[in-house]
């Protein structure tokens, strides 16, 4: 039996399409075993193209796999091939080289290269295929949580990005090919499921028949799932209508993740952004407007090219305005084959430093007023794992709103008759929020049983 190690770099898209290989080389036979902790005969990198230290990542990760085992097979797949695939086949250290929409073909192309019968590369036009690759999980390595590729491709062409160039257009995934997965990963137990894509927002425009609500509205049926979480969305897809209808499903997870990169509009139009900050606060309030204290997050680019001092600061007041939950601060990174690599006024390192100091302590300012918010309140924790701090072991889980919390495991165990740990894990518990831990997470008390009183 042949020995397959894979590692995965990137997104979550990346993750799914690495469980989704790993699934399928199970199936046919071949064991898995951890990166670096076992010789493998075949090494899988699934690669990651959104900046140049992404590429840097990727190409140490394939030498590295090679210094692992000479004489392994290393199968570079992913953004980085579909990018610099070219390259790759030049590079000893690579084997063979799978570019995306190809991955669903991996057996085949092992077993033409292991037989002699094929070249090492099979990379397509990923700009010109329809076609949405069929790959498919029956379960995955978090033991509560799911995460559900939906969409894949991306028609936005933002100045600084090199993804629509690596995964082609939109393209989205059959819906009762959604469902179906869904109900079997429930029928496995897990209780949360995460819809993702590479655009999420614009899952459906090619398919004419459905769009995102739909989805979501036919998930919302489906016995046993708990909890529906949304990935990314840009903020046009906030109207009254998708926010009021979501409003009114009782599984949707309250947390919403609204795309900004910028809180000054002269620098989204360098961005090639499709919308200002007055749409996207509009869009902020319309899911406050219909969910009570949603937790909205964001991600924030700062340092670029052209950003000033004033357009810093409009930025850093803007955020302040939306108040959000948690912020995901990234230092501009230039990235070749961009509009924005070649753009003038690229900012220097250390001011790119101190700009994201200043917001990431505004992040954790941020997060933990939101925090605040739920002292003393009830909320539902799903459990994902027990971990010992300080001698006391806690049960750890997310709310709704993904706030991390921590409750006495042996409290835990005392208050549901529980015998072991294992019970804890993907349980459902409602607590009651008592205090602020550090890191933006909270302490909790499980809610004790009302005593019998004997007459």
């Amino acid at each position: 039996m042949k020995k397959v190690a894979l590692h995965n770099l990137g997104c979550k898209v990346n993750s799914y399409e690495t469980e989704a290989m790993e699934q399928m080389l199970m199936k046919a036979g071949y064991e898995i075993v951890k990166f670096g902790e076992d010789a493998a005969d075949i090494y899988i990198i699934n690669t990651c193209s959104v900046t140049n230290m992404a590429d840097r990542k990727s190409r140490q990760m394939l030498h590295k796999a090679k210094k692992l085992n000479q004489n392994a097979i290393v199968i570079a797949t992913g953004c980085y091939v579909q990018a610099e695939g070219s390259e790759l086949q030049l590079d000893d250290a690579v084997d063979i080289v799978i570019g995306n929409n190809k991955k669903a073909d991996l057996l085949h192309i092992i077993e033409e290269y292991e037989n002699n019968n094929a070249e090492n590369s099979a990379i397509i036009d990923i700009n010109k295929t329809e076609e949405y690759e069929d790959l498919s999980i029956n379960s995955v390595c978090e033991h509560t949580r799911a995460y559900i590729k939906i969409q894949d491709g991306c028609n936005q062409f933002c100045s600084y990005c090199i993804i629509p160039y690596t995964r082609g257009r939109v393209r989205s995934r059959n819906s009762e090919l959604i469902v179906n997965e869904v109900k079997g990963l429930v029928t496995k137990g897990y209780k949360e499921i995460v819809l993702t894509g590479i655009h999420l927002s614009s899952y459906g425009i090619d398919l004419g028949d459905t769009n995102l609500l739909n989805l979501i509205i036919v998930l919302n049926s489906i016995e046993g799932l708990e909890r529906i979480r949304v990935g990314s969305l840009e903020p046009r897809i906030i109207t009254d209508e998708f926010a009021s209808s979501i409003s009114k499903l009782k599984k949707i997870c309250p947390h919403f993740h609204l795309s900004l990169q910028s809180g000054c509009d002269e620098t989204l139009k360098r961005m090639n952004r499709r919308y200002d900050t007055a749409e996207y606060y509009e869009k902020s309030e319309l899911l406050r407007k219909y969910f009570s204290n949603p937790a909205i997050t964001t991600d924030v680019i700062v340092g670029f090219p052209g950003e000033t001092a004033e357009e810093f600061a409009i930025t850093k007041g803007f955020l302040e305005k939306v108040n959000f939950y948690e912020m995901h601060i990234f230092k501009y990174s230039r990235r070749k084959g961009t509009v924005a690599d070649k753009m003038d006024g690229q900012v220097s390192e250390p001011s790119k430093t101190l700009r994201s100091k200043q917001l990431i302590k505004l992040a954790n300012v941020m997060s933990n007023e939101f925090n605040k918010t739920y002292i003393d309140k009830d909320v539902e924790v799903l459990f994902e794992e027990i971990n010992n701090f300080d001698g006391i072991e806690y049960a750890i889980g997310h709310t709704k709103e993904y706030i991390k919390v921590f409750v006495s495991a042996n409290d835990l165990k005392i208050e549901s008759d529980f015998l072991s740990d294992s019970e804890i894990i993907n349980c459902i518990k409602t607590v009651k929020v008592v205090k602020i831990l550090q890191n933006n997470t909270v302490l909790g008390e499980i809610q004790r049983k009302s005593k019998k009183v004997e007459k």
